[in-house]
């Protein structure tokens, strides 16, 4: 079945369904519902860290984070006693991917994101990374989307900000294009951080799929590139596939569908370390 074919079966079932939800993608496997049974952690704090392009190339298509791979993630820490704070490469107003929240593909995140003036404000001022304190947040999290693809990858600031937090044991997480934002960091002896890494994030596959080849890098074969143990799933059509791997204190996912899995996952590893005897 050829791409078209498959996203026309996706909106006919979709229209069938006779309301304007998300639910029938859901059902095929788009932004599925997680939960895990997650100790709050009133006293802790996290960091979104996003990409600061707006546009695909050079005055291309309008592109950005993809929104529940930022809106997931803050949700499932707020909703745990986390508090959240938003950051970019530039700083300032995080571009939001429109397509995001389009009525056909829009998480309920995003809709509580769009009646959100608190987290809408956080987003327009997000913190530089330059400015960012890497040691005031407990769990770091690298959202995704087209944007993302220009900057993560090639930001030495923020490669040291991830070898900071490593450094620290700090629970790092990351999906779809995330991931590349590990490409800059490195372990306490000066390897690549995903040199022998097993992790994940979007395929190459997902990319050819939905036709946005143009992008700088794509994280499958910039991640194999660097010598990172890349696994993940396939189906059909891998908008619908979902995959997380956890490497010591590093999470990833795959694509959008695993947010708020990446979010619960790092909080149950944040939540271990402070069961942890002090030495």
């Amino acid at each position: 079945m050829t791409l078209i074919l498959r996203l026309f079966a996706a909106v006919f079932v979709l229209l069938l369904s006779g309301c304007a939800t998300h639910t029938p993608l859901n059902l095929m496997g788009y932004h599925p519902h997680y939960e895990a049974n997650v100790t709050p952690l009133p006293r802790a704090k996290a960091l979104i860290i996003t990409t600061s392009q707006a546009t695909l190339g050079e005055g291309g298509k309008a592109t950005g984070v993809f929104g529940s791979e930022m809106t997931a993630p803050y949700y499932r820490f707020t909703e745990h006693g986390l508090s959240v704070d938003i950051a970019s490469i530039d700083g300032g107003e995080v571009p939001i991917d429109p397509i995001s929240f389009k009525w056909y593909i829009i998480s309920e995140d995003d809709q509580r994101y769009l009646h959100d003036a608190e987290f809408q404000q956080k987003a327009k001022h997000s913190i530089a990374i330059a400015d960012v304190n890497i040691s005031d947040y407990d769990i770091v999290f690298l959202a995704g989307g087209w944007g993302a693809a220009y900057d993560l990858g090639y930001s030495e600031v923020l490669g040291e900000k991830i070898t900071q937090a490593y450094a620290a044991a700090t629970p790092i997480g990351a999906v779809c294009h995330g991931p590349l934002g590990l490409l800059k960091a490195r372990r306490p002896d000066g390897k690549l951080l995903v040199e022998g890494l097993s992790l994940t994030a979007v395929t190459d596959k997902q990319i050819e799929e939905l036709g946005i080849t143009e992008t700088p890098q794509h994280p499958e074969s910039a991640l194999r590139a660097a010598g990172a143990a890349f696994e993940s799933n396939t189906r059909f059509y891998d908008l619908l596939a979902n995959h997380v791997v956890v490497d010591g204190i590093v999470v990833t996912g795959q694509n959008q569908n695993a947010g708020s899995e990446v979010a619960f996952t790092l909080m149950e590893l944040l939540h271990k370390q402070r069961q942890m005897p002090s030495k």
